[in-house]
């Protein structure tokens, strides 16, 4: 039995996103060793993100929404990385304000921007360049 080592986390107030976000990474993602972790609230994210560092457990990546009732994804992300500062970020975002996501890419905090509706294929083409890394 393989033991789980590493997680993607994806955040979206939208469990039907979360849902579609679980299809798609179950097909890439290798979940014999790895961990699929979804939540609608951005703080229980933050604290599930310490648990798992704290079970020595590596986040290759998390996914986050850019439009959320209780921060917004710049917000989440921006708290993510003052603590870890490696963990990389993807954000999917139909609504995200472009100010906001401009000012992540300068400051280097984000890998790859997501325009919702989006499609296997450019959920595929942002991840599996991170994915790599791993293997």
């Amino acid at each position: 039995m393989d033991e789980i080592k590493y997680a993607v986390v994806c955040v979206d107030d939208d469990p039907y996103i979360l849902q579609m976000l679980g299809f798609q990474l179950s097909k890439i993602v290798d979940q014999k060793c790895t961990l699929l972790e979804y939540f609608t609230d951005p703080f229980e994210a933050l604290l599930n993100i310490d648990g798992l560092v704290d079970e020595r457990i590596d986040i290759i990546f998390i996914i986050v929404d850019y439009q959320m009732p209780q921060m917004t994804g710049a917000q989440l992300i921006r708290s993510i990385k003052l603590k870890y500062p490696d963990l990389k970020c993807v954000m999917l975002s139909g609504q995200a304000n472009p100010g906001s996501v401009d000012s992540l890419r300068k400051d280097n905090l984000l890998e790859q921007f997501i325009e919702k509706p989006w499609n296997e294929e450019a959920l595929f083409d942002a991840v599996k360049p991170i994915l790599e890394k791993i293997r």
